[in-house]
């Protein structure tokens, strides 16, 4: 596969879109903060995308305040992922400088991202705006979270250079500021290398905890793993199997912790066949697992109240195959 990054002119990209197919280009990544700021072009480059290079995979950042109906339905045409900066702002009061997130703002488009089924994340960041906080930035993070986004990215601990470091201040002081960043690095291997998506807000809820919380925790056992920010471990570069086996040790642990035990077969079998179709869809492979419930059951509703599900549905352990069938991705039971 050859995926290719351009950051020049809009004009350039959609000149050459035409050809990317023969040239053999299936992914491209749009980086310009202009454009994504820009509704008519945007709009322009979307439809150029669906006319010239239906085919191709197109990774680029949207702005919240130009997303709307006419954004969506045009990216909903596309192979598309929508990055979406998740900011907060200062405010300067009489009684001192405050740090403003408007939730209904942003819950407002992820409800249209949603409805049209779009693949989207947030771009997140911490201890940059006056007046933030370690509590308000879990508080955004526990809210982007709850928006159901793909993956949620921290330029932060990525060392991009153009972007400012995070500094003390009064609010945020420079333990918090680590403690940030490895609630950062714990989110983005366990939720987004760890493609989490379908169910991680549903295994929080028999554990009573929310999702920074969890991911602290899960910061802390990366640590005495060895495998925490400032390791050698590069969750980018590991294989989603890898991930997916610290996601059931970690998340074993937790329900033990939490004497919900008894509910971690469903957890398991959820897990594992949600990451064997993420696999199928974004690797091509396919694989055989064994499982305790249905496939039926665990791709249903039903599996998102694990503690019903637990209740109401018969184990039934069978072996199945998850590969792709005549009309797309398929799981079947094998003897």
């Amino acid at each position: 596969m050859k995926q290719t990054e351009f950051q020049f002119r809009t004009g350039d990209i959609e000149a050459q879109l035409s050809h990317f197919a023969e040239e053999g280009i299936t992914e491209l990544a749009v980086h310009d903060p202009v454009f994504a700021s820009d509704h008519t072009r945007l709009l322009h480059f979307l439809q150029a995308v669906a006319k010239d290079a239906p085919e191709l995979y197109v990774t680029l950042p949207v702005n919240a305040a130009v997303l709307d109906a006419d954004i969506c339905r045009a990216a909903s045409d596309l192979f598309c992922s929508l990055d979406i900066p998740l900011s907060a702002v200062s405010k300067s009061t009489p009684s001192g400088v405050l740090c403003l997130f408007d939730k209904k703002f942003y819950a407002k488009k992820a409800v249209l991202l949603n409805d049209m089924g779009l693949v989207f994340g947030f771009d997140m960041d911490y201890a940059l705006v006056s007046g933030d906080s370690l509590k308000l930035f879990r508080d955004r993070l526990d809210f982007a979270l709850s928006q159901y986004p793909n993956h949620i990215d921290f330029k932060q601990i990525e060392k991009v250079e153009a972007l400012p470091a995070a500094k003390p201040t009064g609010t945020f002081s420079s333990q918090d500021i680590r403690y940030a960043r490895d609630l950062a690095f714990a989110c983005k291997t366990f939720y987004t290398a760890g493609r989490a998506v379908p169910w991680f807000l549903s295994v929080l809820v028999p554990l009573k905890i929310q999702g920074s919380r969890f991911f602290a925790d899960f910061a802390e056992w990366q640590l005495c793993d060895n495998c925490g920010y400032g390791s050698l471990f590069d969750p980018d570069s590991v294989p989603h199997t890898e991930i997916e086996e610290m996601q059931l040790l970690f998340l074993n642990l937790k329900y033990e912790e939490k004497q919900c035990e008894s509910l971690f077969p469903v957890v398991r079998d959820i897990v594992r066949l949600n990451g064997a179709f993420a696999r199928l869809a974004g690797e091509g492979t396919p694989c055989e697992l064994e499982i305790s419930y249905d496939p039926g059951d665990l791709l249903s509703p039903n599996a998102l109240e694990i503690e019903s599900f637990a209740e109401n549905v018969v184990m039934e352990p069978c072996r199945v195959k998850v590969s792709k069938g005549a009309n797309g991705p398929e799981c079947r039971i094998v003897d």
